[in-house]
Order: C-alpha cells, then sequence, then structure tokens
C-alpha cells in the first residue's frame, strides 16, 4: 500500500450510502382521480345517481315545462300556469309512486308483472273502441277521463312490457329453458308484437319503436344468439320498412332529416327546422329563462316533443349538456345495478328500464338535433305529459329499490339510519358498565360482497 509523505497510509474516503427514495407523492389530478374513483366505487353509488339525477331531471323539467308552455296556454285562453300545475300534479303523484316502488320488495314487483299486462292490454284495445279512444296529432292512443284529463295507455305498456317481459325470461333461467331457441322467444316475441300491433292501430311509431328497443335489450341481456338477434332484427326491420312505407306523413318526416329550411309541400320540415334554430340562438349559455323566441308560435310541441330545444335556446349548450349529462349518470346506473346483482329478474328488470329510458332519451334528443325523424315522443322525466311521467317515475323507483337491495347497500343504508333512543346496556345502578348508543359511526356487520371491484 503506497504511503503518504509523513508515512501514514492515506485516508480512504469514506463511501456513501445510496440515498433511500421517499414515498412517491402523486399530482393534484392524480390524487382527485384516485378520490373520484374511489367515490365512484361505493356501495351507494348507484342509489345516489338514480335518485339525485331523476330528481334533478324532474325539477328541471317542471321549470323548462313553465317557461314553454305560457304562450300555448294564454293563446288558447288559459291561464298561463296551467300546462305547470297539470305537470307539477302529475310529478306529485309520481313521487308518491317513486317512493312506493322503491320500498317495495321484490317479489311484489314480480308478482304485479302479469295483473299490469292484463291492464295494459285491456286500456289499449278500449282505445280502438268508437266513443271511448280519443284521437290527439292524428293518433288516437288517448282515452279521455273526464275534463282536460286523458291517459295514454301505451306509455303504461312500457312498463308492463319491461316487468312481464323480465319476469318470464327469469322463471325460465330457473328453469334452464334459455338453452332452447324456442323458449327464448315464445311467449315474449307475441305478445310483444301484440302491444305493437294495438300501438300501431292507432299511429303511434314513436311508441313502437320503444318498445322494440326495450325486446332486444331484454333479449340481448338473455343471452340471445347472434341468429336469433338478426332474425328477430330482420323481421322488426321489415315490418318497420312496410309502416313507414305505406305512410306519406312518416315519409315527409323521414325527409326532413338533417334539414336546415322549410320546405315547401308534404314535408315542409317547420318544426325541425325551428327546431335548429332555437338551438342555434342559444349560444353558449342561452338568452335566458324565460327569453325564448322559438317559443311563440314558431315552434310547435315547444313543451313536449321539443322541450329540448327550448332548453336550448334559453339556457344554451351548459344548460343541453347539463341534461344529457344527467340523463348519463343515470343510464350509467342503470346498467350498474343490472351488471352487480346476482338476481335474474333484478338484472332484467334493470336492463329494460335503462334501455326504455335511454331509447326514448337518445329519439327525442335526435329529433330535435335533426339527426333522427321525429317521431313524437316526450324527453323521459322532462316534457310535459302526466302520462308520460306517471309510469317513468314509477320505473326509476324499481330502480331504486334494486339499488338498495345490494347486500353492501343495505349495511351502508344501515349505518347511514341508525336507531337512536335504544341503549345497548343498562342504566344506571346496573352492574354492567353503559355502552354507547347506536350512531352513525358504528360498524355495520360484514354483509356478503356484492362483487364490486
Amino acid at each position: 500500500m503506497p504511503s503518504s509523505r509523513t508515512g501514514r497510509p492515506p485516508v480512504q474516503g469514506s463511501s456513501r450510502r445510496p440515498a433511500v427514495p421517499g414515498p412517491r407523492r402523486d399530482s393534484p389530478v392524480q390524487r382527485l382521480y384516485s378520490r373520484a374513483r374511489k367515490a365512484w366505487d361505493r356501495p351507494l353509488t348507484a342509489y345516489y345517481l338514480i335518485l339525485g339525477g331523476s330528481v334533478l331531471i324532474t325539477v328541471l323539467g317542471l321549470v323548462m315545462v313553465y317557461s314553454a308552455s305560457q304562450v300555448t296556454a294564454l293563446q288558447m285562453s288559459l291561464p298561463g300556469s296551467y300546462f305547470f300545475r297539470k305537470q307539477l300534479l302529475a310529478a306529485v303523484i309520481g313521487g308518491v309512486l317513486l317512493f312506493v316502488a322503491s320500498r317495495m320488495p321484490v317479489k311484489l314487483h314480480r308478482a304485479l308483472a302479469y295483473p299490469m299486462l292484463a291492464g295494459a292490454v285491456f286500456l289499449m284495445v278500449l282505445v280502438q273502441v268508437p266513443g271511448i279512444g280519443k284521437t290527439v296529432n292524428g293518433n288516437q292512443n288517448w282515452i279521455a277521463l273526464g275534463g282536460s284529463f286523458q291517459i295514454q295507455p301505451s306509455e303504461f305498456g312500457k312498463l308492463a312490457l319491461v316487468l312481464w317481459g323480465a319476469d318470464l325470461i327469469a322463471r325460465k333461467q330457473e328453469k334452464k329453458l334459455l338453452t332452447e331457441w324456442k323458449h327464448m322467444l315464445v311467449p315474449l316475441v307475441p305478445v310483444t308484437f301484440l302491444l305493437l300491433g294495438l300501438i300501431m292501430l292507432g299511429g303511434d311509431m314513436g311508441t313502437t319503436i320503444i318498445l322494440t328497443a326495450v325486446l332486444f335489450g331484454l333479449l340481448w341481456l338473455a343471452g340471445a344468439p347472434t341468429r336469433l338477434f338478426a332474425m328477430v332484427l330482420q323481421i322488426a326491420a321489415l315490418l318497420a320498412f312496410v309502416a313507414i312505407k305505406t305512410s306519406p306523413n312518416r315519409m315527409a318526416r323521414l325527409s326532413c332529416i338533417g334539414a336546415t329550411e322549410p320546405k315547401t309541400g308534404v314535408a315542409d320540415c317547420w318544426q325541425a327546422v325551428h327546431g335548429i334554430y332555437a338551438l342555434a340562438s342559444g349560444g353558449l349559455f342561452g338568452s335566458g329563462l324565460g327569453a325564448s323566441v322559438e317559443k311563440w308560435g314558431q315552434l310547435p310541441e315547444a313543451h313536449t316533443d321539443f322541450i329540448f330545444a327550448v332548453t336550448g335556446e334559453e339556457l344554451g349548450l351548459a344548460g343541453t349538456l347539463s341534461v344529457l349529462a344527467l340523463f348519463a349518470a343515470l343510464g350509467y346506473a342503470g346498467i350498474r345495478v343490472a351488471g352487480r346483482t346476482e338476481d335474474p329478474f333484478v338484472r332484467y328488470a334493470a336492463g329494460g328500464v335503462t334501455t326504455w329510458i335511454m331509447a326514448q332519451a337518445v329519439i327525442n334528443i335526435g329529433a330535435v338535433l335533426g339527426l333522427l325523424p321525429i317521431a313524437g315522443v316526450p324527453l323521459p322525466l322532462f316534457s310535459y305529459g302526466g302520462s308520460a311521467l306517471l309510469p317513468t317515475m314509477f320505473a326509476i323507483g324499481l330502480l331504486i329499490a334494486f339499488a338498495r337491495d345490494e347486500p353492501a347497500a343495505r349495511a351502508a343504508l344501515a349505518m347511514r339510519h341508525p336507531r337512536f333512543g335504544r341503549k345497548r346496556a343498562g342504566g344506571p345502578g346496573s352492574g354492567r358498565k353503559p355502552r354507547r348508543w347506536n350512531t352513525m359511526r358504528r360498524r355495520a356487520p360484514k354483509a356478503r360482497s356484492s362483487g364490486e371491484r
């Protein structure tokens, strides 16, 4: 070893320890994403999305019905709040139905399937009886109840088909009969075609499309093979082609897709074009609530089928995107309930209700945007019409009941709704140490996994 000038061995430099990396710090965006994902995966997420989304859509719909219907009411020599008061009454009744449906057990929902289907068919037959059925806008699909009140039985037929179809397929799955194509189709397809025939007798093409979408949704959830699915789709497409080809009115509506200017002749496209005008004049934040110009006689059915156009004119792009976001959240929650349950009936019923509401929303909004033909269907929970609002709110109650029925959701709800006023141990004077009260911090007993990831 070489020595230094002093004769001492050189001092070797002490080796440094490698720096220990500290804990990794996530960026604020990553932390926010992580928190949002944890909140999204909570057991009660679907419950709150369905309840909150449906309430917000209904309340915003009431506001827009009041704004869009004032001019129409005054033109009919009625008070300006006439349609709003009727819609508010229907919303209150629908709220009661929603609460009752959300508290009903699944067995009772299944028990209502056949009586509800029989009642819907009976009312649809009454529509075609002269003197009982009433014609509105060229379609005979209403029954007058006296005064200004009337019902549209085909709206209740949607709910009846969902409940009955879900119960039927669930029973066949329990008996392991869905492997045979005849059990997959019979009697689901014939009964659905019966409902479609009764509706088409009144000329309501829009409701027919929605019921067809519900049928395909149930078949898809039941695992129908591609060939069977394609066969039913071809039959439905052929019947739709015949129905459209034989009706000049439907052909005219089909030719108005993408129209930007009114035309002359049968296909004047007045409603479609002025719906586009209303959306275009709204801008980013709209002209202000109640300040719509198109509702002053230019836009037909401003408070029913084309209320989304008035929303775009008064609340702008921000308002329309908010409505779309609420429907997207409602659809996601319905799919989540259907995908995480172990009960076949709950899966089919939740999927059927979600298909119904989403298909109807897409058809209505697509017609307002000029992407689809005008089918004459209201925007669910939003447009004016008690006959459409009541069964839809009952269906929302179904989704809420199914979301509450998950084991993890039941445990979470038990923690959030404790029973106050009861002590778990003896009072003073007893030899036992008093225990704490049942509070929200008390952990719920372990529940069976709900399949969440």
